[in-house]
């Protein structure tokens, strides 16, 4: 009546592996897209703009996948400081490209900007269609109770005997 459930839960891709493969993929179809388009200053500013974002974001998901297997309680806690420190760099990054003085003959804004856009796109889709993939449990029923207390409870209609004893 059940299907058993199998013992190694977590296939596919992780979602850390997934993200930086679709970021990178961006990156790259970005930066050869900027070079036809625009010239160097195209492709400094989309390389430097994809390369700072996938630098954030694959430093805050490996932070908050380690927490959640260390300590899951704190995960949703440390998710979310995570991702005001994430912008926060991202911020900080604008800025001191900005405090420079790079000009616009070395690295174009338009395609920084287009850099982190595009990267940060298709980074979450990554995440999210290498965290769809995986099989994670909901809950997992324990070895001995396995089909045998749903077999008696199907075929008389009883609940089977629980080691606690009655309720």
């Amino acid at each position: 009546m059940t299907t058993e459930s199998k013992h190694t839960t977590r296939t596919g891709s992780s979602p850390l592996l997934g993200a930086w493969g679709a970021g990178a993929v961006a990156l790259l179809l970005l930066v050869v897209l900027a070079g036809f388009a625009d010239g160097r200053p195209a492709v400094v500013g989309a390389a430097v703009g994809g390369v700072l974002t996938l630098a954030v974001f694959g430093f805050g998901l490996a932070i908050v996948s380690t927490v959640a297997r260390v300590m899951p309680s704190a995960s949703l806690l440390v998710a979310l400081m995570t991702y005001a420190l994430q912008l926060l760099v991202l911020a900080l990054g604008v800025a001191a490209i900005d405090r420079s003085g790079i000009g616009p003959d070395t690295l174009r804004p338009s395609w920084f900007a287009a850099g982190v856009i595009v990267v940060t796109l298709l980074w979450l889709a990554g995440q999210v269609l290498s965290s769809v993939r995986q099989r994670i449990p909901v809950y997992d029923l324990p070895e001995e109770a396995g089909e045998g207390h749903l077999t008696q409870t199907v075929r008389t209609g009883a609940p089977a005997d629980h080691p606690g004893g009655e309720r």
